[in-house]
């Protein structure tokens, strides 16, 4: 089965036969293409054109991260599962306003389930304090459906993700505490631990787009722009309290991950080497956790569900089947 590999050291890849090498100070380490499904860039390396045409032959998505380990971009190969049927009926769901809500809505419906399922969880194991917060998120829920426009839900979505957010260190326990919500940059352990955790994300689920049919720039909930892949960002939203928060839980409640992971500088922190590779184990361990699926009544993996969320979405657009999102049973 193929993996992702994560790549920290600085130095130069480059196509050896059918295997691509990396090859620094330490050495060469040699990677069989076929074992690769996607490459996480972290360290300074240097390509040429000969291994980018190698990735892109074999379908290869490389995602690039800056010093500071956060996201910049990805190296789409040319997309080789085209449908012009999927694609006009994607855009027509996006042109329709009826039809672009009904799916905006069902995306945080799902995705503010799943935060529900994450405190409630929690919240007897913390002595029944997330209990405000999960009466109050519960209320917003409720006005989802009655959301007059995008704008209008993207409220209801945020005020939702700040109360959930505002329960963070009662779940871990005071041990990484958290004003409020700050991205750019992020000014303290537990931000940097969610805009990292939250870029993995969009790049794992866009991996995963690249294996359908979908178009990654056509969007329903994150209005479609330029340089971005806006429905990454969308389905995302549902996997972010399934893998990525719990993933940062379990980390700082288990003691995996400390202040000694950090770098900070002036209003500004960021996750060390060691920190990272710690988050990234973590994180790939939850990607391939496995939990038997209700209806298709065998074991999958949390990866492969994405992929699955990925095809109810294709069933959506070309009027197969109404999209349910993904919402947690275990």
């Amino acid at each position: 089965m193929k993996r992702n590999y994560y790549i920290f050291s600085n130095g130069r890849i480059k196509r050896k036969d059918n295997t691509i090498c990396l090859e620094n100070e330490k050495g060469k380490k040699y990677i069989p293409i076929n074992d690769i499904e996607a490459l996480y860039i972290f360290g300074e390396v240097d390509f040429n054109s000969k291994v980018l045409n190698f990735f892109g032959q074999n379908n290869i998505t490389v995602h690039i991260f800056n010093y500071y380990g956060f996201y910049t971009s990805s190296i789409y190969p040319r997309e080789h599962l085209l449908s012009g049927y999927s694609l006009v009926n994607q855009v027509k769901k996006y042109l329709d306003p009826v039809e672009r809500i009904k799916l905006a809505r069902e995306t945080i419906n799902t995705a503010s389930y799943n935060i529900l399922k994450n405190l409630k969880y929690y919240n007897p194991r913390r002595n029944e304090k997330l209990e405000d917060i999960i009466l109050k998120i519960e209320k917003e829920r409720k006005k989802i459906p009655y959301t007059n426009g995008i704008q209008d839900l993207m409220g209801t979505e945020g005020r939702i993700r700040d109360l959930y957010y505002s329960g963070f260190s009662i779940i871990t326990m005071g041990k990484f505490k958290m004003k409020k919500r700050v991205k750019r940059p992020p000014d303290n352990p537990m931000n940097t631990l969610i805009s990292f955790g939250n870029s993995l994300m969009y790049t794992t689920v866009l991996s995963e787009i690249y294996r359908t049919q979908l178009n990654p720039t056509i969007s329903y909930l994150h209005e479609p722009g330029e340089r971005r892949f806006s429905l990454s960002l969308d389905i995302s939203e549902v996997f972010k309290p399934i893998i990525t928060d719990r993933t940062i839980f379990k980390l700082i409640n288990e003691g995996m991950i400390d202040q000694n992971h950090f770098t900070k500088e002036l209003n500004f922190c960021h996750l060390n080497e060691k920190g990272r590779k710690v988050f990234m184990q973590q994180y790939e361990d939850k990607l391939n956790t496995v939990i038997k699926h209700k209806e298709l009544e065998r074991q999958v993996s949390y990866r492969r569900l994405i992929r699955l969320e990925c095809y109810k979405l294709i069933k959506h657009i070309n009027d197969i089947e109404n999209y349910e999102g993904l919402k947690m049973w275990w």
